[in-house]
């Protein structure tokens, strides 16, 4: 059976840095970085005190008071999200093909928020003895993707991806996956977040994983870095509209970039350590350009995980170094999470937007806040501080999970 070709044909985002894919293209462009204190609730017990919250975000101005009550945040951001996609593409605009259009979705945990004002009104409250009804519809992980396709009459494919900070990464491959069968001419992938919430906080900064640098927020997210102490929770939602490319060609669809391959391992290592050798990361890497028929000498950019942590910081860039030996040093690397901070579920939905723009754009968003090298770290490239402009065919975007789990996608421009 021949394969058939997957590209990319529309685009959506909320996030800490615009509201929108223009606005946060124009945000990583200029380096702006998303980190603030909490708005959210009050973070004085917290030793981290900053987060990445979408801003300026007012829900009744997309859902009405009934739709609220059925929508936990993280299924806001996302159908906001994919909304903008889906427009984006005009994928919705002929009934005859919604039998083979699907969602695949990914969060890390789901609807948190209503998980712990449900529990907090149960045990705290003694005039609200019972669980709302909306409590687990609104909790779930993969009902995001069932609002979506209700509104839209998508009756394809239709489920969650859970990878932890993988988890859109791995939406993505599988939609890639299910669209070259032919068991769908068009998916809506992508990944949403709302863990700004006191468990969220809490539960990442009683592991030491989150930056406590309180009194510079803008620059607490310094991946690569000598003096980083942890990542920034970020919150949001990213959407990429994943179509058959004779389908797309068919009804004169623009195109991004093209999907080539993806490549999925594991650490096999630590519940939430890389590997040190990062042995996951460089079999991702190289299976997903294999996959493509592509050499390693033609890939030009890697967006990397690049969470800001002490260990995961050196352990993919020694991966880059061992998988492309002399080339690596030519390959511009960069983590947009310096300045979205990580979005966890979604990370990976919003790396590979700003991924595909950077090949659509030749230009690569940089990695901001970084003050002082650090001799553990393979000197590469990663486009520290300004962004660069330089011809971008070919590209990977590496997304990393708790549970050891790694997924690499691999994109490439559109050439007919």
């Amino acid at each position: 059976m021949e394969l058939k070709r997957v590209v990319v044909t529309g685009l959506g985002a909320l996030t800490p840095v615009g509201n929108n894919v223009a606005e946060l293209w124009h945000s990583l462009l200029t380096g702006v970085s998303g980190t603030h204190l909490i708005t959210h609730f009050d973070p004085e017990r917290f030793k981290c005190k900053i987060a990445c919250e979408v801003k300026n975000f007012d829900p009744q101005c997309y859902f009405d008071r009934k739709e609220l009550k059925k929508l936990d945040f993280f299924s806001q951001y996302g159908i906001i999200a994919a909304e903008e996609a889906i427009a984006d593409s005009g994928i919705d605009a002929d009934a005859s093909d919604k039998d083979r259009i699907g969602i695949i979705w990914g969060s890390g945990v789901g609807g948190v928020n209503t998980f712990e004002s449900e529990c907090a009104n149960y045990y705290l409250d003694a005039n609200q003895p019972r669980f709302s009804p909306f409590f687990v519809p609104k909790m779930i992980i993969d009902i995001c993707a069932g609002h979506l396709s209700i509104k839209h009459g998508f009756c394809g494919p239709n489920y969650a991806a859970v990878a932890a900070c993988a988890s859109s990464a791995a939406a993505i491959s599988d939609a890639f996956n299910l669209i070259r069968l032919g068991k769908a001419v068009a998916i809506v992938a992508g990944g949403s977040e709302a863990a700004v919430t006191p468990c969220g906080i809490g539960g990442f900064s009683s592991m030491m994983a989150l930056s406590t640098r309180n009194d510079d927020p803008q620059t607490a997210s310094r991946p690569f870095d000598r003096g980083r102490d942890g990542f920034v929770l970020g919150e949001g939602a990213a959407t990429i509209i994943m179509e058959e490319l004779e389908h797309a060609k068919a009804r004169g669809a623009k195109i991004y970039a093209e999907i080539t391959g993806t490549g999925l391992s594991a650490d096999a290592h630590h519940i939430t350590s890389s590997h040190p050798d990062g042995r996951g990361a460089r079999m991702a890497m190289q299976q997903a350009v294999e996959e493509s028929g592509m050499s390693l000498t033609d890939v030009d950019h890697i967006n990397t995980h690049g969470t800001s942590t002490p260990i995961g910081d050196v352990s993919e860039p020694k991966a880059v170094a061992d998988l492309f030996g002399e080339h690596a040093y030519n390959i511009a690397l960069n983590s947009t999470k310096s300045m979205t901070g990580h979005l966890l579920g979604a990370a990976a939905a919003l790396e590979s937007i700003a991924t595909i723009l950077a090949i659509h754009n030749n230009t690569i968003p940089p990695t901001i806040n970084h003050f002082e090298y650090d001799p553990d770290i393979v000197p590469l490239d990663f486009t520290f501080n300004k962004p660069a402009q330089r011809q971008v065919d070919f590209a990977l975007s590496n997304a990393f999970g708790f549970g050891g789990h790694n997924v690499s996608i691999a994109f490439r421009r559109y050439n007919g």
